[in-house]
């Protein structure tokens, strides 16, 4: 049975400061934590499962942070309205910035995407086109959220993210690599028919908002996705993530 310390610890978890305090998140569902133990970048504090958990998906060296627990006891923990079977609480990842993956291959920077749907969905596009690196600005949705860990189904495990002032990196970027920085815009090239290079920085922009001012200034290649639709009122823009998923598979399919 989990103690009343541990129930109130990871419910606090629901919130950054506390994520940030003991620097460890949650992550529900025997598929998402089964990836997560995959991940050597990490380590579980604490697993909880019901008695008809597939415990397989647990290595053996975690059986002394591993508890058995009631469906009753599981609600008492999860984040979730229906709980999935199992809850692990884990270390945060060691993010990284790695030169030589920066240089030559598609890097994803997030400037201020601030839902945890969207932030998780781009983190499952990265993982999917082989994405390594996603850069996030500091007022983007912390990917640690327990909405955004669900939404990567996995994924968060395998593509490092880090958190930076995106103008500064992006000038270093820019300074150092020589390699073009992308971002969407109503006034820039059709994606379909522009040169696109891999070696290079994709901008993704808030929800409301799109790229801030700061950023748009030193993206090097405007793009446009166009519009297709004949109707006289059209939609005036994409979801960020589905916008990211366009990108990527056209970044990809050259």
């Amino acid at each position: 049975m989990p103690s009343k310390n541990q129930i109130k610890l990871i419910q606090s978890l629901k919130l950054k400061k506390h994520r940030d305090s003991h620097n460890v998140f949650v992550a529900e569902g025997e598929k998402l934590v089964s990836e997560i133990i995959r991940n050597k970048n990490t380590k579980p504090l604490w697993i909880f499962h019901t008695s008809d958990t597939d415990t397989s998906i647990i290595s053996g060296d975690y059986n002394n942070v591993c508890e058995v627990v009631t469906e009753q006891e599981l609600k008492k923990l999860s984040f979730l309205a229906t709980p999935n079977k199992i809850i692990g609480v884990f270390s945060k990842f060691n993010s990284y910035l790695n030169n030589n993956a920066l240089n030559n291959d598609i890097t994803l920077c997030l400037d201020e995407v601030q839902d945890p749907g969207n932030m998780g969905t781009i983190i499952r596009l990265a993982d999917w086109f082989g994405i390594k690196n996603i850069i996030c600005s500091p007022k983007s949705a912390d990917i640690y959220n327990p909405k955004v860990v669900q939404a990567t189904m996995g994924a968060i495990a395998r593509v490092n993210i880090c958190y930076t002032h995106l103008p500064d990196f992006i000038k270093r970027y820019i300074k150092d690599t020589g390699n073009p920085v992308y971002g969407t815009f109503l006034d820039g090239d059709d994606i379909y028919t522009s040169n696109l290079n891999r070696k290079s920085m994709i901008i993704m922009g808030n929800e409301g908002n799109g790229i801030s001012k700061n950023v748009s200034e030193l993206i090097t290649e405007k793009l446009l996705i166009p519009n297709y639709s004949d109707n006289k009122t059209k939609s005036e823009s994409l979801n960020v993530g589905i916008a990211a998923g366009i990108i990527c598979s056209e970044f990809r399919r050259r």
